[in-house]
Parts: structure tokens; sequence; C-alpha cells
């Protein structure tokens, strides 16, 4: 059976409802229950539910076989394991935002709040300039509103709550989507079973189609 890593929440339900209309249904996972594992045997798989978060960590180590978890994350923990595939779900953009009447300042470090420091980092590299990272968890758009930082570094779906804080996109620098990824010694010892499953991921796709992304 192959183990897959699905992210709880609405990320996970988008990317169940594509495995199952290809063929991996497991109609259990709609049990009223806490359980966290789900099995069909007919269809040869497995579903853990994981934390969006956690789903990398769970194909690295081999709890998990495949996986599918937002580039976002892939860039920021930078696991060991194959990407295959943009799903194209979950599609957001990495952004800089900052007060509406935000002014920077060249001769010293920007002040940057975010949940992706790597990203942050990398991003603001490129173009040589200095940062102080601010590393937090959640209300990121709280940090230039209370002067903690100029600006932050975060995901943006639709822009309100940019917006209805008050402040502005900079710019906007990086792609997300869900990506479909797999642990590598597992895709040398269960190839048919993955590559099957990848090749009926690619013949659903959606408007944008999906496209392999990494060379194996």
């Amino acid at each position: 059976m192959l183990n897959i890593a699905l992210p709880k929440g609405r990320l996970g339900d988008q990317v169940y409802e594509l495995l199952a209309s290809v063929g991996y249904d497991c109609k259990s996972i709609y049990d009223d229950n806490r359980k966290l594992v789900f099995e069909n045997e007919a269809a040869g798989v497995r579903y853990l539910l994981v934390k969006p978060i956690d789903v990398a960590i769970y194909v690295e180590h081999h709890a998990a076989d495949v996986g599918i978890v937002g580039k976002d994350i892939l860039l920021e923990s930078r696991p060991d394991v194959y990407e295959l595939l943009d799903l194209g779900l979950g599609r957001c953009r990495m952004c800089v935002a900052a007060r509406e009447d935000y002014a920077g300042d060249p001769d010293r470090p920007v002040r940057v709040a975010t949940k992706f420091p790597n990203i942050a980092k990398a991003h603001y590299a490129k173009m040589s300039r200095d940062i102080d990272i601010i590393k937090l968890n959640g209300s990121i758009e709280l940090a230039p509103i209370l002067g903690l930082s100029d600006v932050i570094v975060d995901i943006v779906e639709s822009g309100s709550t940019i917006r209805e804080n008050h402040l502005k996109i900079l710019e906007e620098f990086l792609a997300i989507s869900a990506r479909f990824i797999a642990n590598k010694s597992s895709y040398e010892f269960k190839n048919e079973e993955i590559n099957a499953m990848l090749g009926r991921l690619e013949d659903a796709a959606l408007k944008e189609g999906p496209h392999k992304t990494a060379a194996l």
C-alpha cells in the first residue's frame, strides 16, 4: 500500500477530492471520528492526516511514501524529497508588505517579520540587502502596525487581510501551490505504484494544468 501524508484542512479536502476522482478514494475518511489513519486496501492506499507543515517531515523520514505540501514549506524547510508535480491547488503568492506610509531607508537593515525566515533571507540576499529577521508564528500583519518591523514577508491569497489592516503589498516574488512529493527510497522501491498515481494526477490536470517539477 502507498502511505499518503494528507494535509489537514481546506487544502487537504481539495487534494483528497482530486485523488479520489482518479481512483484513490477512501470513504471512511468522511466518518465522524478522530481517526488519523484511513485505509482502502482495494485502491492500495493508506491516508495519514497530518498538519500541513509536517507533511514533508513524514515523507522525508519514510513514515509516508508520498504527500502533498505547499511550495512554501518545501522552500522553507528544504526536505530531502523528490518534488514530482505541481498540482495547481492552493494557489497564492509570497509577498513583501508594509504600512501604507512606509518609506524604506537604504542606510540601515530592513526589519522583516515573517514565518518564513529562510525564504525571506534568500529573497533579500538576491538584492544584496541587509535585513534583521523577526521570527513570528502568527498575526504577522501586527508587526509593522506596532512598529515591531518595517515589513513582513508572508503568503497572500486574496489580499483582504493586508487591505483591512492598512498595509500595502510592495512586491510579489514567489508563486505558491501544492506539490506532490515522494520519499526517495519509496520512489525506488514503489516506483510502479507512485508513477501510476503520478500519471493519473497528470491526466487529471486542472484548467491551468499540473506539470513535472523535478528531474529524476
